[in-house]
Formats: C-alpha cells, structure tokens, sequence
C-alpha cells in the first residue's frame, strides 16, 4: 500500500503552497476541505440527507447547500453539529481513504487543517507541519480571505496550539520566507520520502 503522509498547520501557514508544490513532483494530494465539500455537491447522498434533516431551505434555488445557512444552525447548536458530524465524518474518512489508496506516486499526501484534532492522523505515517508565526497567519489569512483579524485570532485559538503541532511533526517546514525557500524544503522532504 501507499505510504501515506499527513500535512498540516495552521490557518494561513501555506498548507496551499507545500501541497502544491508536492504536486509537481508528481505525488498525489488528498485535500481534506476539498473532499468535503465534494460530499455534500448535488447529486450526493450526504446532501439528500442533510435535506431530510433541516429542510429543504437548506438548499440554494440552485439545488446545492447553502453553506453559510448551514453554518449559522450548526454554530448555534452543538446537537446539530453532532448530528451533521456524525454523518458526515465516515462519509469523508472513506472518501478519503478511497483516493489516498488510488494514488500512483511513491507516497500520497493528506492535506488537512485539522489532521491533528481529529482522528485522521491515525491514517498517516508520518507528519509534516508547515510552519509561520502567529503575526504571519494572521497577516496572510486576512489578505487572502478579507476576513476580519478577530476571527482569525478564534480560528487561531481553536485550533491545536502552534507548538504542540510542531511536537507531533516528523518534518517541518518553515513557511515565513521565500516561496524558493519552502519550495527547497519540500524536494528535500520528498527525495527522503522516496528513500
């Protein structure tokens, strides 16, 4: 079977960037968030589901979810956050998995911002954090995302503390300087990876 790689960090680290990179050089790359949102697209099971259980104004007049209606209830209310977990979480692992184990490359990377809150880890043999400090996320992720500094100071705080996540990583790699420069530590990681 594929070795299978985990890689994460935080909000506006440049998880994006590595991922890609790794790319390139021809490894397969499983990306968590993309995943998810594929399971929930039109046409999907999850999506009847989650219809079934909020309604059908759940959906936009174009027959997908309404992603930011579906925020606000679960935000509001832990039991149908749990409920929408407990849904969704098997769906996405398998869907993840199924694609992971179809990669043709040496090793396949898992891209996934909560990798380490979550059980995915368990999936991967080794870790790769992409690492900046906490002025940097916040400087990128605003400039990306024009979401306000507040917010992502919230996402900060709930996610797994910067030095536990470097803790648990098998290779980090520094994303506060140049592209070039992170561009060198992912060949270096992968030519390891190849063995």
């Amino acid at each position: 079977m594929t070795p299978i790689i985990g890689l994460t960090g935080g909000i506006g680290s440049g998880k994006s960037l590595v991922a890609a990179r790794f790319a390139e050089l021809g490894i397969t790359v499983v990306n968590a968030d993309t995943v998810a949102r594929e399971v929930v697209a039109k046409g999907e099971p999850a999506l009847e589901k989650i219809r079934e259980h909020f309604g059908k104004e759940i959906l936009l007049p174009t027959g997908e979810l309404d992603r930011r209606k579906l925020r606000g209830i679960i935000f509001n209310d832990p039991e149908q956050k749990k409920w929408l977990e407990n849904l969704l979480h098997p769906i996405i692992r398998v869907r993840m998995v199924d694609q992971l184990q179809a990669a043709a490359s040496p090793y396949a990377i898992l891209e996934s911002p909560l990798l380490l809150e979550t059980d995915q880890h368990l999936l991967v043999e080794k870790i790769i954090v992409v690492d900046v400090d906490e002025a940097t996320q916040i400087a990128r992720a605003s400039a990306r995302d024009g979401a306000d500094v507040e917010q992502i100071k919230n996402i900060i705080a709930s996610q797994m503390p910067r030095a536990e996540k470097l803790q648990k990583a098998d290779f980090v790699i520094d994303n506060g300087g140049s592209v070039e420069a992170t561009y060198r530590q992912v060949e270096g990681i992968d030519r390891g990876l190849r063995g």
